[in-house]
């Protein structure tokens, strides 16, 4: 006798179907807005802060491994705190979409993006009453690696292939590996080119800013462009 399948918990959050999202569904045009905060405000924390990613959590862990061999410019504890911090924001992602959260997609992405600017505006108070040294320094990696934690780990819940927001890794792999050169069929070749320009898109600019030492106004432009994404996003789960 066959035994059933177990059933998922009544109260567990299904993934949506990433792929049915097309690269012009409004969901689709959000995260690719996003996807330029997560290359501007990388920007601003690897130039501007230390040496420390606040969006690319792989980066903080091979930077950690380049400080404890002693390379001069990186710090442990700086890409320590924005991976603590970012671990932290997922984690309240987690339990914001998790248990018994039957909110609709829409109203969870614009609820992690009004705390997004919440963050990153904070984080410009912080520097423009501190600067980018010190404990201003690490209480502004914090506060936007929150950010793009609780972000990260929202977005990580809709299941869209390929536009994580904060990482590139598999969107290029899948990009070689998948196109017709590669024996694939090409597919979300596209969404893939699309997501890379839109992290070059925010990082180009961040960068300006940072290196014309305008470290409060990039984390401004992030906290406006977050904004306008829960603004104008309305589609509904």
């Amino acid at each position: 006798m066959t035994t059933p399948a177990a059933e998922p918990p009544a109260d567990a959050v299904p993934l949506v179907p990433g792929p049915k999202v097309r690269d012009s569904h409004p969901l689709a045009l959000a995260l690719f807005a996003l996807t330029a905060v997560s290359g501007l405000v990388d920007a601003v924390s690897y130039l501007g802060l230390g040496h420390v990613f606040v969006a690319n959590m792989t980066g903080n862990v091979v930077v950690i491994g380049f400080a404890l061999a002693g390379a001069p410019g990186f710090s442990v504890l700086g890409s320590a705190t924005s991976l603590g911090a970012f671990l932290f924001g997922a984690t309240l992602a987690g339990r914001l979409v998790g248990k018994r959260d039957v909110a609709r997609r829409g109203r969870r992405l614009r609820r992690a993006l009004l705390l997004e600017v919440v963050l990153h505006g904070v984080a410009a108070a912080v520097v423009i009453a501190g600067g980018t040294e010190g404990g201003a320094r690490f209480a502004a990696i914090a506060l936007v690696a929150v950010a793009m934690g609780l972000r990260n780990g929202t977005v990580r819940s809709f299941g869209v292939p390929d536009l994580t927001t904060t990482v590139l890794t598999l969107t290029l792999a899948g990009m070689a590996a998948d196109s017709r050169p590669g024996g694939g069929t090409g597919l979300r070749q596209r969404r893939r080119i699309l997501a890379v320009a839109a992290m070059v898109a925010g990082a180009a600019p961040g960068a300006f800013l940072v290196l014309h030492g305008q470290t409060v106004w990039a984390l401004v432009a992030a906290a406006v462009l977050a904004g306008s994404v829960a603004f104008l996003y309305r589609e509904s789960a």
